[in-house]
């Protein structure tokens, strides 16, 4: 493929930060900081929590704030007291993507050098006709590559995709088996730099989960699908793949998708309607496989109890008197 003469190749890079060892955190919890932390996304961080703490390894939090105009410090901050109300707090310090800059440029650079990064200059209408091809998992449209091939010359850097193989990428997930994608047919050419100059999530992800050492990504099942194009890249880096788990989501009471109002349920909402946080962990470690039965408890007190093994793989409802 004939390079481009991307902008990112014509200025020295600043430093990338600090990278922790390899092996260094088995796991993880990674929230966006675009709202408050439901119930799926405390059940998420506590399987992640008692995966690392039930084998002895250390645990992080990260701050997935790349997408500057939807992320808020603020709602940040609130999510981290959250966590620890539940005991749930980082073994290092809390790392915000929104610092990693130059890392995710130093991706790209590497990228670039392979000779597989290109531009994207597709506008909006281009990118609204892959709604009309028939729809995958999840609701994905896999991108046609329609700039893959644009004849060499003076591109303007509106955002950047990396081209990936056709064919299947499988893996072992530890509550749903063997997986197995097409990510080409799945995402087709992942967008790694936004038009407006964000990275994605794609990207940071995967430096930022090789750069701390993660061993182990547990997240929920509505992430499932983008698994195979994040192996792509971690293979366009040269990184090493961790582990998968992706937990079954929770529902309404009537197993239906949660709405808006009901998907806001947060501890503040919880506990202002006499729930306590040691009464959301018992439920949750109940719906981990941790307990026989929902009640107050400690996070602490679940850590002996819980194996993979015993975390159901389907979606959890949620108790109808929290509503």
């Amino acid at each position: 493929m004939a390079s481009h003469g991307l902008i990112i190749a014509q200025a020295p890079l600043p430093d990338p930060g600090p990278v922790y060892p390899q092996g260094m955190a088995t796991g993880r919890f990674a929230p966006s900081p675009t709202g408050i932390l439901h119930l799926g996304n405390l059940r998420t961080a506590l399987a992640s929590w008692l995966s690392a703490r039930a084998s002895g390894s250390p645990w992080i939090i990260r701050m997935e704030d790349v997408d500057g105009p939807r992320c808020h410090r603020r709602l940040g901050e609130d999510q981290l007291r959250d966590l620890t109300r539940l005991g749930l707090e980082s073994d290092i310090p809390v790392v915000w993507q929104s610092d990693r800059t130059a890392a995710y440029l130093t991706a790209l650079q590497q990228l670039h050098d392979t000779g597989r990064l290109y531009p994207c200059a597709c506008s909006r209408r281009d990118l609204a006709r892959l709604a009309s091809a028939p729809h995958l998992e999840d609701g994905l449209r896999p991108y046609d590559g329609l700039c893959r091939h644009v004849p060499e010359g003076p591109f303007h850097l509106d955002a950047l995709r990396l081209q990936i193989p056709a064919g299947p990428v499988s893996w072992m997930d530890r509550l749903l088996g063997p997986q197995v994608d097409d990510p080409a047919l799945l995402t087709g050419d992942p967008l790694l730099c936004r038009r407006d100059g964000c990275f994605a999530y794609h990207l940071a992800v995967v430096v930022d989960d090789a750069a701390q050492g993660v061993e182990e990504v547990v997240r929920g099942q509505d992430l499932r699908s983008i698994t195979a194009t994040q192996i792509r890249i971690q293979e366009a880096l040269g990184l090493p793949r961790p582990a998968y788990a992706h937990l079954g989501m929770v529902t309404a009471p009537d197993g239906t998708r949660l709405g808006k109002r009901d998907g806001a349920l947060g501890l503040e909402t919880l506990a202002g309607r006499g729930i306590s946080a040691e009464a959301v962990l018992g439920w949750l470690g109940w719906s981990l496989g941790c307990l026989d039965e929902p009640r107050p408890v400690q996070a602490a007190d679940l850590v002996p109890t819980f194996r993979w093994e015993k975390v159901p793989a389907g979606p959890l409802a949620m108790p109808a008197a929290w509503l």
